[in-house]
């Protein structure tokens, strides 16, 4: 099943069910009571009246709990170390890692990204991110399919020039990421990816690109990730209790981003440009570049 948050000119956004290209509004909240009610429960409240999906402005799907972003493709990995001269550290080998970034800069399609005025080095990541469906604690990570609700594409705008500063201190990123986050179009439950499993858990057969300006720059899959959302989920549950709504992403692909093509120089993002971020059978995130302060 697929789900989004939509309005309309005469209406707040709402949930719904996707199906067909067809958006039937359903009677909750938001995102997360369609979660905590479960997929199947929703899509038995789904209306039957139901509008076209290109007759509705989609927004971001949902507003996470919290929001997470792991450090999972190697290739990425490698590139990144390599443009910083050095070797991939031997811990990263060891164990999954992520940190927290900002859950409430959150951008849905087709909105304009504001430009930060203190950075001069604006880069997209190509990403996909799981919406945890249930509260769960120490779990393991063939278990963990069974607390994902759903995926979704998660553009982790990143600041370069203010992430290298930052970096240099030991504490991982911050206000080189936390002006913005996009997610979206849609929400795909794990049952609907199925018949594109690679046979680790979470991890599905999913060409993943990216596009500036119409033209691609970025291409890469899902199934080249090195550690696997159920291996991301089982180290972020360890001793501490995912919710309903929580969102862990990726890390970015292979190539999913501009520092990994242009070894750090750029050229970076300009006011004007349109980035989309394209997953196979999620959709398309389309964002602008707005105003630089």
């Amino acid at each position: 099943m697929k789900f989004a948050t939509f309005s309309t000119p005469h209406s707040a956004p709402q949930p719904a069910l996707v199906k067909d290209g067809r958006i039937h509004p359903l009677p909750f909240a938001d995102m997360l009571a369609v979660i905590e009610a479960g997929a199947d429960e929703a899509a038995r409240q789904a209306a039957k009246e139901s509008f076209d999906i290109g007759q509705v402005k989609l927004q971001a799907p949902l507003r996470p709990t919290t929001l997470r972003d792991a450090y999972a493709f190697e290739q990425h990995v490698k590139t990144a170390n390599n443009n910083r001269g050095r070797e991939v550290p031997e811990e990263w080998y060891k164990f999954p890692v992520f940190y927290y970034t900002n859950h409430n800069s959150i951008f849905g399609p087709d909105e304009t990204i504001p430009y930060p005025p203190y950075t001069t080095a604006l880069d997209y990541e190509l990403e996909i991110a799981v919406v945890i469906g249930k509260a769960g604690i120490n779990i393991r990570p063939e278990e963990a399919p069974e607390y994902i609700f759903g995926y979704t594409i998660f553009n982790d705008w990143s600041a370069r020039d203010i992430q290298r500063e930052e970096m240099k201190v030991g504490l991982g990123p911050a206000k080189g990421k936390d002006f913005a986050s996009s997610l979206g179009p849609l929400i795909v439950t794990r049952e609907a990816l199925a018949h594109k499993s690679a046979g680790r858990a979470g991890v599905y057969d999913l060409t993943m690109t990216a596009r500036v300006n119409g033209v691609e720059m970025s291409r890469g899959n899902l199934k080249d990730i090195f550690w696997s959302f159920g291996e991301i989920i089982a180290r972020a549950s360890d001793n501490a209790e995912l919710k309903a709504g929580d969102v862990i992403g990726s890390g970015t692909v292979g190539t999913g981003c501009l520092l990994e093509l242009t070894k750090t120089r750029g050229p970076w993002l300009k006011h004007g440009d349109v980035v989309e971020l394209e997953i196979e059978e999620i959709g398309i995130l389309r964002n602008k570049i707005g105003n630089q302060s």
